[in-house]
């Protein structure tokens, strides 16, 4: 405990400090914790994540050699692909689950009036929707994932916490007046990220709100009925037509007919994250070496502790 403390304190400063030495190692209930000798420190899971959350989506793009698309993880580039993927590019539509009943919850980052939205805007393409707030609202995740990027931007978005999510999206909020979360960091939807605020290229209070595929940005109301704070629909159907700049929502006909011509690679959450169903009995040593996984992975992966009570019929991630 008294370690636990002591790291807690030090929570702030995580990064990726592989040039460090390594000082001590500590086990913890979320996994091995690697000390390093200027006192940082950042958890062995994290050190060798490659970003990957969707293993569908990686491994459409990664075989497809006329696209290259790149995708990495990076925590100190807002754009980790230098915004070198065309989008414009693919010839596939492709199946996503926004959201269902296991794999991710919605929830608005902020209640509030949209002020502006998708499109162009005072000569330049305006790639995110605008709402309202006061400086130090709540901001909160929109959906299950990884904090991937969350630091000062000096390109115009101000205090910036970037997530990705488990079905190959990104979402930013940007202008926050304070961040509440740091690179690798989990978040489920609902979880405070940052405060509200005017920082970066803003004028006035406001949530900069933006959802991007491998770096690519398209109308969040595709995904998102900002009037009724909902998502539009559980499925988002992903083509080339929905990341023409400036271009307006499309509210896809999610009937499959309609999309005859296209090569449909379904990525549901279903097909591309295995998820184990708990049974009378189990427990999280017996469904991780089922799985060939480890306990502190379930844990990460489901945001629960070792000693969390397993209800029998709830499902788990487990990779």
């Amino acid at each position: 405990m008294r370690y636990l403390v002591i790291l807690s304190v030090f929570f702030t400063f995580v990064n990726t400090l592989t040039a460090q030495s390594v000082k001590d190692t500590i086990d913890s209930p979320n996994g091995k914790i690697l000390i390093y000798e200027n006192h940082t420190w950042e958890y062995l899971d994290d050190l060798e994540f490659d970003g990957v959350l969707n293993d569908f989506i990686h491994n459409y793009f990664s075989n497809d050699s006329l696209l290259n698309y790149q995708w990495p993880w990076d925590s100190e580039l807002c754009y980790s692909s230098n915004k070198s993927n065309d989008l414009s590019l693919m010839k596939d539509t492709l199946w996503l689950c926004v959201t269902d009943s296991i794999y991710s919850d919605f929830v608005m980052p902020f209640d509030g009036k949209v002020t502006s939205r998708y499109g162009y805007r005072r000569g330049r393409y305006h790639n995110g929707i605008d709402i309202d707030l006061s400086t130090g609202d709540s901001v909160v995740a929109a959906f299950d994932g990884k904090v991937r990027y969350a630091k000062m931007n000096k390109s115009g978005f101000g205090n910036l916490v970037i997530i990705r999510h488990f079905n190959g999206l990104e979402t930013f909020y940007a202008h926050l007046s304070e961040m509440s979360v740091v690179p690798n960091q989990f978040v489920k939807a609902g979880d405070l990220i940052g405060l509200g605020g005017n920082t970066g290229n803003s004028y006035g209070s406001h949530l900069h709100f933006e959802v991007r595929f491998y770096d690519a940005p398209m109308n969040p109301e595709e995904i998102i009925d900002f009037k009724n704070k909902k998502v539009r629909d559980e499925n988002l159907f992903v083509h080339n037509g929905l990341f023409r700049p400036g271009a307006s929502p499309s509210y896809i006909n999610h009937n499959l007919s309609a999309s005859a011509g296209h090569t449909m690679a379904a990525s549901s959450a279903r097909v591309a994250e295995p998820y184990y169903r708990i049974k009378s009995g189990d427990t999280l040593g017996h469904i991780a070496r089922r799985n060939k996984t480890t306990i502190s992975q379930l844990c990460r992966l489901n945001n629960i502790r070792p000693t969390t009570t397993l209800k029998i019929g709830r499902r788990l991630r487990v990779r």
